[in-house]
């Protein structure tokens, strides 16, 4: 029974990183919304790949959570970074609510009115929360350095703090 439970734990230990998620400071997997999986709102396709060359933040949110981090969006709008370093992502989690796809793109239409330098995307299929590990049901907010690894997480809510941190980190990766 004991070479049963110490085999059981080693192979637990082997395949942990696979439902860990994304970690501090790696590239996270390679994925790739389009068709049936999501895409930008215009039905273009992004991928995983265009996380280089600039600053990231992706906002992946349960479109019931639409407004839990509207705070930390307000303080990144305020900041003007540059757009040729700095790139805001706002993905919609569609698969994580009972409203219909139609009234969601309409309220993301309006989001591209107030934050018109963000690029929208849809998952569809909760294809980040099944490869990168992040929160399901929440409003997640994710930065990446210009190779593409990720130097922020927070999953929920961004209080004062965790605000203050992400626009520093922001900062002292668009500066590098």
């Amino acid at each position: 029974m004991r070479y049963f439970v110490g085999i059981m734990f080693a192979v637990c230990l082997m395949i942990q990183p696979a439902w860990a998620g994304i970690e501090m400071g790696q590239v996270p997997k390679e994925v790739e919304l389009k068709g049936d999986l999501g895409g930008r709102l215009d039905g273009s396709p992004w991928s995983s790949k265009e996380l280089k060359g600039k600053v990231y933040v992706i906002f992946y949110v349960d479109p019931d959570e639409r407004d839990l981090n509207n705070d930390a969006s307000e303080a990144m709008k305020k900041e003007k970074f540059p757009l040729d370093k700095f790139q805001a992502y706002g993905f919609i989690n569609m698969d994580a609510t009972w409203l219909p796809n139609f009234i969601i793109s309409s309220s993301l239409e309006e989001k591209q009115k107030l934050y018109p330098k963000t690029i929208y995307v849809r998952d569809y299929d909760k294809v980040l929360v099944k490869e990168w590990g992040i929160a399901d049901d929440n409003s997640d907010v994710l930065a990446f350095d210009k190779e593409g690894k990720l130097i922020f997480r927070k999953d929920g809510k961004l209080n004062a703090e965790d605000i203050q941190k992400l626009i520093q980190t922001i900062r002292a990766n668009i500066d590098n």
